[in-house]
């Protein structure tokens, strides 16, 4: 999955598009964001990987789910994301 960034005036909401990786806790959610970077030695594209912990208010998503998460003002210590849409349920 590609990295989306969607940031179009001053003061908007970054937003990622990723895949759910864990739905044990209560009410959040891991979404892991792959992003391609150009190796500065070795001039080859590398996958960076890096996880968020997103408030899911509804418990609606699952593992596998592609979902858009938006940022927000801090819930708790690590969560400072929510969900904004499902985009695409697991099969």
């Amino acid at each position: 999955m590609e990295n989306q960034v969607a940031k179009t005036e001053k003061g908007s909401k970054r937003s990622f598009v990723g895949v759910v990786t864990s739905d044990k806790m209560d009410k959040t959610i891991v979404v892991a964001i792959n992003t391609k970077k150009m190796d500065r030695l070795y001039k080859k594209y590398v996958t960076w990987t890096k996880k968020y912990k997103a408030h899911d208010e509804k418990n609606d998503a699952h593992i596998g789910d592609t979902v858009r998460i938006v940022e927000c003002a801090p819930i708790s210590k690590d969560k400072c994301w929510r969900l904004s849409e499902i985009i695409e349920r697991a099969k």
